[in-house]
């Protein structure tokens, strides 16, 4: 990556993160975010938050370049969950960006370790009939990386079980829109469970809406 396009990199990581905080995803130091710096996570690795700093108190400069095998570039410490990231890149080669947020309706339904049912149909966004509930385990451990992998499978988010969501898109903003989405759907999930169990759609609606989210949302093409 040219040091141009490296530094553009640095600047958009950051707005991310503090737009992360502004749209209440994260407050104070938890969470974090990354961009992938090129094609093969191992040779290029990633460009993470660092460890310990509110997103306010950063420059671009801040940001940590990460290998796959833990090495990091300069002064600061990489976020605690680089190990996470790095598994995330390297299982999803379409993943571009990664957000991880202990954003408030997600922690808690991700503390009562259940997967989000097809409650409504926008559950398809994230790439199934639901969205899974990976397994607990200690923050910043391999056993989270796995967790998280096995959760991610054929999805764009997850809830970490007793800490948070995952989410992954293709670049930062892409990754930032379905955090977003991603929060809300939390919360409308938590509201509708205030009133009583809510009534599901069945595999066949799932699948139907499973078929437009192949189209939906995207751009029509024009010709000329």
């Amino acid at each position: 990556m040219k040091p141009e396009d490296a530094d553009a990199l640095r600047a958009a990581l950051l707005e991310t993160a503090r737009a992360m905080a502004a749209a209440r995803l994260n407050a104070g130091t938890a969470g974090n975010a990354s961009a992938r710096l090129g094609g093969d996570p191992q040779a290029d690795g990633l460009l993470i938050t660092p460890s310990g700093l509110p997103a306010e108190s950063c420059t671009p400069q801040d940001m940590v370049v990460v290998r796959a095998d833990g090495r990091f570039d300069g002064a600061l410490l990489p976020s605690s969950e680089w190990q996470l990231h790095c598994a995330v890149y390297a299982a999803f080669p379409d993943a571009g960006a990664i957000l991880h947020a202990h954003a408030p309706f997600a922690t808690a339904l991700a503390c009562q370790r259940g997967d989000i049912p097809p409650f409504h149909y926008m559950i398809a966004r994230f790439g199934g009939g639901t969205v899974r509930c990976a397994r607990y385990a200690t923050f910043g451990t391999r056993a989270l990386s796995d967790a998280a992998v096995a959760a991610l499978r054929g999805r764009r988010a997850c809830l970490l079980a007793n800490h948070g969501m995952v989410v992954h898109g293709r670049n930062l903003d892409h990754a930032l829109a379905l955090a977003i989405e991603f929060e809300t759907l939390c919360e409308q999930y938590w509201r509708t469970c205030q009133l009583g169990p809510p009534v599901l759609l069945s595999d066949e609606e799932m699948a139907e809406v499973l078929e437009r989210f192949k189209w939906y949302g995207k751009p029509l093409r024009t010709s000329g």
